[in-house]
């Protein structure tokens, strides 16, 4: 395919075209092609080119003039009264034949004064360009090249003023040559190309009209030629190139019923692609290492890219399929609508007529609504049928009747797949399309194909179904529903909102993020090219902000980067609070896309240094808490230290504690395998649960030591057993069970902070400590008084200084001792959210929790000190 058809391909098939390898990579990637015998030439995206976001290249049907052979008398006549042209730009389409190298006239103007008063002429040069030369007034400037003798499709423009004589020659968008002094009879006598001639398309005139001879005829195909009686800029020639008509000062526009063709001159219709910005796109060279460009419009072999995880999950989507939706679409349209495999389906170039029937066809099933939910490979086939319906050229005399009726199948089909029974369906496929904020995406290029709707009668449009809806006057607008995307988007899968970070010019990141308004898309539109602006408005809340909320706020206006592969990043970029209200805010922004107002839970601002301070901190101290856990854990097993109550506890606690700091420490390498990444998070989940539900365990033993309890040993071990390993598997189990496709965060494996799983950790933890902090505050009390009875019986007449301190040491003694395994510094992370001088005391405190465990209770433990002398001395024994 031609570059921007293998493009679309991909696009349409959830992938990408394949980007410049890395130059590790060209050698296994050289051999991995030739096994598949690819040789030659392969189309290449690359990674920051003028490409990265193409310029769709526009379909135009016109008449097509064939010159098959040089004789002398086929020509073109153009119908139209010439006026007297002191500045010239004739623009036209050529197709050159290469077989032969005698000069060619491609077209002349005579008047009776002048025979030669303007006329273009050209031929193949040895060296494989066609060279062009312009005639003025008979004198005739030199023969230049201007684009290669390739057989291709090439467009061309030549400007003259009478002004010092300045011409151009551009081809293909670019000046190819241009001087002065063309004919310039000075600016005292300055004379323009005189007005009611005769234009002649083929052929050189001898005569006013006539006299044409075989040797300087033209031989080709010529199509699409435009004059205008002013010198063009090279804007506005690059617009002609992409087939817009630039009307204003336009002498004659190309139409069949302005032309008198001879009888011999074949006049064909055909509908011409008129290329983008840019003409030439890198290919890498099989077998040669190397990189080239190529003519976008040539026809090459390409690969379409996926990312593994998006493989996986369209192969499983397909193999999960029933094939219901599949089934019901085709058998009404009696024909393959949707193919058997996302993968091996082709390219359809449709056309309004096939598009509407198809959509008519896709939103009569979806309507119907007896498939409650879409599967996976239901919602991925809608969404490719949306790309290719979008990718559509409207032709020139197009029904407008049949596009209207297009955009309100396409937004009502837009509703449908983004109904809140979806919101399932959509975290299923969160690799291939990352968030429903691609349906935004697909539905901005849907709009741009309504432009031929806008007339002098009809200057505004309004579509609309249900929760989305597009309204348009000289600014393209779309809104997006408040409860159309935001069930989606805080979906596990969707990245678009639960990403939650801002541009890197930012650094900060947020929690709980909530979509408070309807997403508004703008675009300014002028000559049906996007031009930049500033934008004031004014967005109704759909959430209200409640009163006496503090952590419920107005943040600011959001600007989304709409990436279909990215699935879209929220940025403060460009954008200004001007007012904010209960019920709405007004922005301001200095630039055009994508805007809604978002709520935020807790303003978290932290630059990516401090991101990398935290994670470096806590690698080092859970490296060092696991160590310290694992000496301790063995030295309990390795020294016998005498069986109890408290050693069993202990143990289990410590062994609880060093398997989640050790997956904690490696959980970052798991996110890029999603199944991983799930396990992880479980076990993560449960380990860091039991730590907790043991350390609850600690606070009840010591609470049966202070205080009586009536119940034998081996029933409270069989107790503590339940409490510490049973109520974390049931916890965790719940939890899967009630929110499978909720559990994991976007960004890390563990709990979904955007939804209300993490609360399955949080609630029972706060509930822990909240028992530890009393059973503590009771041991303190205990303590504290046990402490001033011996005071007074062992030393009754010591000073007041010397009882305080016996005191003060009889209050932190404990404190210090139990505070690792009562869990009680984990009280940190409750005000994490208020400075980052919080978070840094919290992960030192926590992660280095195994190292004071290993020092309380085996350095400093007289029962394993105890354990290791009597070891010793057997030894000597």
């Amino acid at each position: 395919l031609d570059w921007w058809q293998a493009d679309r391909y991909c696009e349409q098939h959830f992938a990408q075209l394949l980007f410049e390898p890395q130059d590790s990579e060209q050698d296994s990637f050289s051999k991995l092609l030739q096994s598949h015998h690819v040789r030659g030439s392969v189309w290449l995206k690359e990674r920051d080119s003028v490409l990265h976001k193409t310029k769709r290249r526009r379909g135009h049907t016109v008449p097509v003039l064939v010159f098959r052979d040089k004789t002398d008398t086929k020509y073109v006549k153009l119908l139209s009264d010439f006026p007297e042209l002191p500045a010239v730009t004739a623009c036209a389409h050529l197709q050159w034949d290469t077989r032969t190298q005698e000069i060619a006239t491609i077209f002349s103007y005579a008047v009776p004064a002048f025979i030669n008063e303007f006329q273009l002429r050209g031929f193949a040069d040895e060296e494989g360009f066609v060279r062009f030369a312009l005639i003025v007034h008979g004198h005739h400037s030199p023969y230049l090249p201007v684009f290669r003798a390739d057989g291709q499709w090439h467009h061309f423009c030549v400007t003259w003023q009478q002004e010092n004589g300045t011409w151009a020659i551009y081809a293909d968008g670019k000046r190819r040559a241009s001087a002065t002094g063309l004919c310039s009879v000075g600016p005292s006598a300055p004379q323009a190309i005189f007005g009611q001639g005769t234009f002649i398309i083929g052929q050189d005139q001898d005569s006013l009209g006539g006299t044409f001879r075989a040797k300087e005829s033209f031989s080709g195909n010529i199509t699409d030629l435009h004059i205008w009686q002013k010198v063009l800029g090279a804007e506005q020639i690059e617009k002609v190139r992409s087939c817009w008509v630039v009307e204003q000062d336009l002498v004659f526009g190309w139409s069949s019923n302005a032309l008198e063709v001879e009888s011999t001159v074949q006049a064909v219709t055909m509908q011409l692609l008129c290329p983008g910005p840019v003409e030439e796109c890198r290919v890498l060279e099989v077998g040669s290492r190397g990189f080239s460009y190529a003519s976008c419009l040539q026809t090459l072999p390409f690969i379409c890219c996926y990312s593994k995880d998006a493989y996986w999950q369209l192969k499983r989507a397909q193999l999960e399929s029933s094939r219901s939706l599949a089934s019901r679409v085709n058998t009404l349209a009696v024909r393959t609508v949707i193919p058997d495999s996302v993968f091996t389906s082709d390219v359809q170039d449709m056309n309004l007529s096939v598009a509407l029937n198809v959509l008519d066809v896709l939103a009569t099933v979806l309507r119907e609504g007896e498939m409650p939910m879409l599967e996976p490979s239901d919602l991925l086939a809608v969404l490719q049928l949306l790309k290719q319906v979008s990718d559509i050229e409207v032709q020139e005399g197009d029904e407008l009747e049949m596009l209207e009726q297009l955009g309100q199948n396409y937004i009502e089909i837009t509703e449908l797949i983004l109904e809140e029974q979806n919101t399932g369906t959509w975290s299923s496929i969160s690799q291939v399309i990352r968030g429903p904020m691609a349906v935004v995406e697909l539905c901005d290029r849907m709009v741009a194909l309504l432009v031929p709707l806008l007339t002098a009668d009809r200057t505004k449009i309004t579509i609309q179904h249900g929760n989305v809806g597009l309204h348009r006057v000289t600014v393209k607008n779309m809104w997006f529903g408040y409860g159309s995307l935001q069930r989606c988007l805080s979906g596990a899968g969707s990245r678009a909102v639960s990403q939650a970070t801002a541009a890197s010019d930012g650094g900060q990141r947020y929690l709980g993020t909530t979509v408070g308004t309807a997403v508004i898309s703008s675009t300014l539109l002028s000559d049906y090219q996007e031009i930049s602006t500033s934008v004031r408005y004014r967005l109704q809340h759909r959430v209200q902000v409640p009163r006496g909320a503090g952590h419920f706020r107005v943040f600011s206006l959001f600007l989304l980067h709409v990436s279909p592969d990215a699935g879209g990043m929220w940025s403060t970029a460009g954008c200004s609070v001007m007012m904010s209200l209960p019920d709405s805010t007004a922005c301001f922004c200095n630039h055009t896309t994508n805007f809604a107002i978002l709520l935020q839970v807790y303003e978290m601002q932290r630059t990516t240094k401090e991101e990398f301070t935290l994670q470096t901190l806590t690698f080092i101290g859970c490296g060092v808490s696991f160590c310290a856990l694992i000496v301790t854990f063995i030295l309990f097993l390795a020294v016998r230290v005498p069986k109890s109550e408290r050693t069993t506890v202990h143990k289990n606690l410590i062994f609880a504690l060093a398997a989640g700091e050790a997956l904690l420490m490696f959980s970052e390498l798991a996110k890029s395998n999603q199944a991983l990444c799930f396990m992880v998070t479980a076990f993560l989940h449960l380990f860091f649960m039991a730590a907790f539900s043991w350390m609850l365990v600690e606070g009840l033993l010591l609470w049966s030591k202070v205080v009586a309890v009536n119940m034998s040993e081996d029933r409270r071990m069989k107790f503590y057993y339940v409490t510490g390993w049973g109520l974390p598997v049931l916890i965790v189990g719940v939890t899967l069970a009630t929110s499978f496709n909720k559990y994991v965060a976007a960004n890390h494996c563990w709990l979904n902070v955007q939804t209300n799983v993490i609360w399955a950790f949080v609630g029972p933890v706060l509930f822990i400590l909240a028992v530890n902090t009393f059973v503590l505050l009771r041991v303190v009390t205990v303590t504290v008084a046990s402490a001033r009875r011996r005071s007074k019986m062992l030393t009754p007449n010591s000073s007041l200084e010397s009882q305080i301190g016996t005191q003060i040491w009889a209050t932190a003694k404990p404190v210090l001792v139990l505070l690792p395994v009562l869990g009680l510094t984990w009280v940190c992370g409750v005000l994490v959210h208020l400075s980052i001088v919080w978070a840094y005391v919290f992960i030192v405190l926590n992660s280095l929790q195994g190292l004071y465990i290993f020092l309380v209770y085996a350095v400093y433990n007289s029962e394993v000190r105890n354990a290791i002398q009597r070891m010793k001395d057997k030894k000597k024994a």
